[in-house]
């Protein structure tokens, strides 16, 4: 089970996942697993054998990453999501988007903390459950 703290997650935010599949798979022998997203459209895992190690996400068809560059986006895990992310505003972060949920996945949070550094926080769906 995750633990609350640490770094859980690694995704690539990219307008061309499928250069990315190559190139990651060529430089550093990953394998991929496509699966649909809940919202459309398809998310890529990246895999060393059978274990998951990150993850490509194509940001084209999101609202408001038109400007965004291409990036690896961290995920932290929380022991509770809401709760966490409403501490995170009292001490100073902010909230990029309402906390949303991704089936089998967990519950997630965009945070940006009072230096404009932002990262994900989730309470994973093993460990809400």
């Amino acid at each position: 089970m995750p633990e609350h703290g640490t770094f859980v997650w690694n995704e690539l935010n990219t307008r061309d996942p499928e250069a990315a599949r190559e190139f990651y798979g060529k430089t550093l022998g990953w394998s991929f697993d496509t699966m649909p997203m809940a919202a459309g459209g398809d998310y890529i895992v990246a895999k060393i054998g059978d274990r998951m190690v990150g993850g490509i996400f194509d940001i084209r068809p999101v609202p408001g990453m038109e400007n965004v560059p291409p990036h690896w986006f961290a995920y932290i895990e929380v022991d509770d999501v809401d709760a966490r992310a409403a501490a995170a505003q009292q001490a100073g972060g902010a909230l990029m988007r309402d906390i949303f949920d991704v089936p089998g996945v967990g519950r997630i949070a965009i945070v940006r903390d009072p230096t404009g550094a932002v990262v994900g926080w989730m309470t994973s769906a093993q460990q809400a459950g």
